[in-house]
């Protein structure tokens, strides 16, 4: 039998940038097949060659057999291939029905009968136990749901080879085993699923095949019962990776940063932050887990000057800086990594050296600040770049055309050069390779060794329990309760993650508690 897809010898350049060089992928029907390498690697580029975002400058796609050429996603979908990208491409405001039938035709050409539309949604999530509601709204359904919506759509198109990116970043570990045993059931009924991952266990549990991008470049597709963990990693990254990192054991110091029953709403006016309470210490890493939209990105904006406080207080190193400006919480040294690498952390158009010192240009000034001071400023960069292993041609690359795990190297690393007293640092590693992963853990642990504190908000439980000395779990904006590493299985935060108390979420669990 023909496979279902191939991509043979696939040339996209982007100005000076190979970003495939002669990649090749092959998927059999009833398949997963996962899609792996570093960050620029060449993975997104040939997703996107696939779903006709981009027109190849060399190499075919065969669809059974068959050379076919896109120029655009309505053709790709039209030869039955459908992607769902990491950042939902769904209307909130409209329901799942509107969702699904957007942008289709009614038969013949005519007017689109949402109620037929609606009953064909419930046989598919009969089908496959999606438990999705077609009336109900986007806006209103948890995150999980919504990646269900978004299957949905391809299958409501008939998609026979499906492309997901990321598919588990922002979901709870329930929702993981939902959706992996959904995409079992799709390749079991025939269906090609594609998956572009850095979650290595995951690969292990649900993929057939493993191909490894590597500068563009095929290094190896494996079966995935003749690889492992440890040679992945190695495979993808050139080298053995850690894929697990050793804490050191510290008495942790006095409190840093003290939160008292605080309270902040949200952009709609909603109150979003729900009486939280919380101290980080000097010398620890306080991890807050959850799902996104819980309230944590809220919280951190507070903390850190950016949202008003609507009731409560925040205290560092015993000083009230509730109402405290961005710039006075930096000069006590309370600096930030925010989860928006190219919108928050940094200004992509400028380039490595101008980013390097955003928030301390007035330290590389000269002449009554009238001058930056080139010469300084590029040996500091220079410095920046080659402590943090940040891979650019030059610092006057310009920051949007660095990966996403070189660019959060160059935001956390202008971050830890400032010498903070507290951190805060969210999503840091989201959508990096793991060879980043490494890097980025390596240098916060090191940042807790010198004593300083660390607020760490992740939805990545590995990265909770590899970094965290206490974790606490958010959940509709209120704390749900403290666990040590060794409590956090992905059970117990899982079941916090969906509304349980931690007192609830252990006796679900069977266990003896104090």
């Amino acid at each position: 039998m023909q496979p279902a897809l191939e991509l043979k010898g696939i040339v996209k350049r982007f100005t000076d940038v190979l970003a495939n060089d002669h990649t090749h992928l092959t998927v059999g029907h009833n398949e997963i097949h996962a899609v792996l390498g570093e960050n620029g690697a060449g993975k997104s580029t040939l997703m996107h060659v696939l779903y006709g975002s981009y027109k190849p400058d060399a190499g075919e796609i065969l669809i059974d057999g068959k050379v076919v050429t896109f120029t655009s996603q309505r053709q790709a979908i039209a030869h039955g291939i459908g992607m769902i990208h990491q950042d939902f491409m769904l209307v909130r405001n409209f329901t799942v029905v509107e969702n699904v039938v957007l942008g289709l035709d009614g038969e013949g050409g005519g007017k689109l009968d949402l109620n037929h539309a609606a009953r064909r949604i419930r046989e598919l999530s009969d089908r496959y136990d999606l438990g999705v509601d077609p009336w109900a709204r986007i806006e209103h359904l948890s995150v999980g749901v919504q990646q269900r919506v978004e299957i949905m759509k391809l299958l409501y198109r008939q998609a026979r080879i499906l492309i997901l990116d990321e598919p588990t970043a922002v979901l709870t570990p329930k929702e993981v085993d939902m959706l992996l045993k959904t995409l079992r059931s799709l390749a079991t009924e025939g269906r090609s699923v594609i998956i572009v991952t850095h979650k290595l266990h995951e690969i292990m549990e649900v993929a057939d095949q493993v191909t490894i991008l590597r500068d563009g470049q095929t290094i190896a597709c494996v079966a995935k019962d003749e690889t492992s963990e440890a040679e992945l990693a190695r495979m993808m990254v050139g080298r053995d990776v850690a894929l697990k990192i050793r804490r050191t054991s510290m008495n942790r110091g006095h409190p840093s940063l003290v939160v008292s029953n605080l309270h902040v709403r949200d952009d709609r006016g909603e109150l979003i932050v729900r009486g939280v309470d919380l101290t980080v210490h000097e010398g620890e890493v306080l991890g807050i887990a959850g799902v996104d939209g819980n309230g944590q990105s809220e919280l951190v904006e507070s903390l850190m000057g950016l949202r008003p406080v609507e009731q409560g207080s925040v205290e560092m190193d015993k000083t009230d800086i509730t109402h405290a400006t961005p710039a006075e919480r930096s000069e006590k040294k309370l600096f930030y990594v925010p989860a928006d690498r190219r919108g928050v952390g940094s200004i992509s158009t400028l380039n490595i050296d101008a980013n390097a010192i955003l928030g301390r240009q007035h330290q590389f000034s000269r002449f009554w600040r009238l001058f930056l001071d080139r010469p300084k400023i590029h040996a500091y960069a220079k410095e920046l770049v080659a402590r943090f292993d940040i891979r650019t041609p030059g610092i006057d690359f310009p920051a949007e055309k660095l990966s996403g795990g070189n660019l959060q190297k160059l935001i956390l690393g202008r971050e830890i050069m400032r010498n903070p007293h507290l951190l805060v640092v969210e999503q840091p590693t989201r959508g990096l390779d793991v060879g980043a992963i490494e890097m980025i853990w390596g240098q916060l642990l090191e940042v807790r060794e010198q004593g300083k504190g660390i607020l760490l908000v992740s939805a990545e439980l590995e990265e909770i329990r590899n970094l965290c000395d206490r974790i606490l779990v958010m959940y509709a904006g209120r704390i749900m309760g403290e666990l040590k590493p060794q409590e956090a299985t992905d059970e117990t935060v899982g079941l916090m993650m969906a509304g349980m108390s931690i007192t609830e979420a252990k006796a679900a669990q069977g266990e003896a508690y104090a």
